[in-house]
Formats: structure tokens, sequence, C-alpha cells
């Protein structure tokens, strides 16, 4: 009997995508639209108190487990894609769970969520949705904020960039005001690859989609794994 050679296939790699505070699963849709022309399956998810999901509370606890519920989801070990508040929670999950995912990009959160800009921030989110509640004006999401600000007080993003294994990619708007630590990730993690979009704000997968969209599509050609079948 003549053995027949192996074929290699090659695994494109499914993405997980965590957005922002205040915002939901559908800004990234100019990214899943992309990353499906190109073959490569997407979840863009909703944390508690986002999107499909404002009726509940945010906690950390919370926002891992939409994160989890998404990576089991997925046929292969996704990249891991999160955007401000999903960057942080997407690095938190990538360091307690080196083994589920395959690579990390994180957006517009090279800030370290400490001292008093972040107590300022808490307060004055407070006193908007007390505001918001006695005047009825028409949103009530930035109670989501002091969730989220309760949430994360005293979390280290350098601390789980020290026991990040995964490959990094960091991606941040030239105008972005959280960059204020970006030397100490690429300290933290020198292997990490940072890309720096011109004419980009904090909002850099919206306002500059075509650059974003070539790291992911990058980074998923890094990951490319070959099967033989």
């Amino acid at each position: 009997m003549v053995a027949t050679p192996n074929r290699e296939r090659i695994i494109h790699r499914p993405t997980v995508l965590v957005h922002g505070t205040r915002t939901s699963s559908a800004i990234w849709d100019e990214q899943t639209a992309s990353l499906l022309e190109h073959g490569h399956p997407s979840v863009a998810i909703d944390l508690p108190g986002h999107g499909t999901r404002t009726e509940e509370r945010f906690t950390l606890a919370g926002a891992l487990d939409a994160i989890d519920d998404a990576v089991r989801s997925c046929s292969e070990p996704p990249l891991l894609v999160g955007m401000s508040l999903g960057g942080y929670t997407c690095l938190a999950y990538a360091s307690r769970h080196p083994d589920r995912i395959a690579g990390v990009v994180l957006a517009s959160c090279s800030t370290e969520l400490r001292g008093k800009p972040l107590s300022a921030y808490r307060a004055v989110s407070v006193a908007i949705n007390r505001l918001i509640g006695l005047v009825r004006l028409g949103s009530d999401s930035w109670h989501v904020v002091g969730d989220m600000l309760a949430a994360m007080s005293g979390y280290s993003p350098l601390a789980d960039l020290a026991r990040l294994r995964a490959p990094l990619w960091l991606v941040n708007g030239r105008r972005d005001p959280l960059r204020l630590d970006e030397w100490r990730y690429r300290r933290a993690v020198p292997r990490a690859r940072l890309t720096v979009v011109a004419r980009a704000g904090h909002d850099v997968n919206l306002h500059a989609p075509a650059a974003f969209n070539r790291v992911l599509l990058e980074a998923l050609h890094e990951l490319r794994a070959p099967l033989l079948t």
C-alpha cells in the first residue's frame, strides 16, 4: 500500500474582541468585516453593563467570565483583542489563562490605573450619574463608569504584563492621553510590538480602522499554525 503524503492545512486563527467603557461590541464592525473577508472567524462580546448587558453591573469577575465564554467558543486558541477597558480585562484574562489564547492585542490602555487621576475620574462619574438621575437626562450609562473604576481600582497591568507569556501587540493613537506608561509597558515586555497611529486618538480602531486592521491581520499571519492532515 502506498502511503498518502501529509497535507498541510493552515489554521485561520479566530479572534475575540473586547470593547471599552460605555461602548459595546458594535465598535468592532469594521474589524469583524475585515477579519471575515480574510477568512478569520471572530467573536465581539458585550461586557457586563454594556450593549446587550446594560442591565447588569460591571465587575472584573463578570468581565473575565464573559471573555472566557467567548474564548471557549472558539475552535482554536484565539487572538485576544481589547480596547481601553477591554484591553485591561483581556490582559488580566491572558495572564491567568496563558494556555487558552494564542496572542494579545492591547489598544488604548498603556496607563497604570492608579493615583489621583483615577480618583478624580470616579468622583466625576458619580456626580454625573447623580445629575442624570435628578434631571432625567437621556442616558444613564454613566453608572457603569463608577462600577468600572471601583472594579479596576488597584489593578496593576504592569504586574500582569510581567506574567504574560503570549505574543503581545500594543496599539495606541498618537493623540491618546492614555499613553502615559507606554515606555513602562515596553520595558515590562521587550518583545512586544508597538504601533503608534498618527492622527488617531483614544478610539484608535474607529479613527484609523485600516491601520488597526493591518495590525490584526499581521498578528494573525504570525500566529497561523499549520496542521498536518
